[in-house]
């Protein structure tokens, strides 16, 4: 097999997927404004991740989703994406459970819509009222409709003078659905924080989640697979190249996602050169092998 690639080459501008294949034995990719827009699969994306299991790589989906991952499998099929796309997934509400586990007995709230409970499951602490709690389980936005934080205000100010301490499921700031931009509960946590509050995050950019996509790789391959031989693909940067970048992996950016209106006009090659000196510049030690506009294979 090939090795990893070493540099980032911007002299011809965009990199398709299918340059870089040959260098890995599977894909970690994000979802979310890669995979799919949260209204409908982008049609190219689902070819692209098709194209890398066919030539017999895998592909784990690894997303912040702050639910387990048995509710994403329907989601997905919902949206268009066929299961001959990805392998397996991986939800920061899979690796949630890991950080409750270390108070068992603390009474617990959880701030988020319903769709979310499903990251309660198998937990041992007794489920509270906010005013009684001592962990907030933050998975979202209580109303898909609120784009602002600020409606929220009094009840983390209560929150922070009660000391409870808040564990994130989904560190994302924003996302995309449709037209919309809509708040996720990293934008609740940052505030919380902001205000004094504690903050213990759950998935990308922290170790933890990398650490059981390093497991499901290696139960996928039937060995252990070197970090370097694992692609990193999304279109977060404070989440998916961050986390590329502190944990080991090698980065390719989707330009065209969350951050899109920050890198106008990427087909020209100017466009695709100062993005990838914005993008090492602000991570120390990011491997950055690729940026596309949109995920495809070719």
């Amino acid at each position: 097999m090939e090795t990893s690639p070493q540099t980032l080459d911007t002299a011809n501008g965009l990199t398709p997927l299918c340059k870089l294949v040959d260098h890995y034995d599977g894909l970690l990719c994000d979802i979310w404004g890669v995979l799919h827009n949260g209204v409908a699969a982008f049609g190219d994306a689902v070819d692209a991740l098709c194209r890398v299991r066919a030539s017999g790589r895998f592909v784990i989906l690894i997303t912040n989703a702050p639910r387990l991952s048995k509710d994403v499998y329907p989601q997905l099929a919902r949206f268009g994406v066929p299961r001959a796309a990805f392998d397996t997934i991986l939800t920061s509400g899979d690796v949630t459970g890991i950080l409750v586990a270390s108070q068992p007995d603390a009474p617990l709230f959880h701030f988020g819509p319903a769709r979310d409970r499903s990251v309660l499951e198998g937990l041992t602490n007794p489920i509270v009222a906010m005013k009684d709690a001592k962990i907030c389980l933050l998975t979202g936005p209580l109303d898909d409709d609120i784009e602002t934080v600020d409606v929220y205000h009094p009840c983390l100010v209560q929150m922070r003078d009660n000391a409870v301490t808040m564990i994130c499921a989904n560190p994302d700031l924003l996302v995309r659905s449709g037209p919309r931009m809509v708040i996720c509960a990293g934008s609740i946590a940052q505030r919380y924080a902001q205000l004094g509050g504690t903050v213990i995050y759950a998935g990308k950019p922290q170790a933890e989640i990398y650490d059981e996509a390093l497991k499901k790789a290696a139960a996928l391959a039937g060995k252990e697979i070197p970090k370097p031989r694992l692609l990193a693909v999304g279109d977060g940067m404070p989440t998916d190249i961050k986390g590329a970048a502190d944990n080991g992996f090698d980065a390719y950016f989707v330009a065209g996602g969350i951050h899109a209106e920050a890198f106008p006009d990427m087909n020209l090659a100017a466009n695709v050169t100062k993005a990838g000196e914005t993008l090492k510049s602000q991570f120390a030690g990011l491997k950055l092998v690729g940026i596309c506009d949109h995920l495809r294979w070719g």
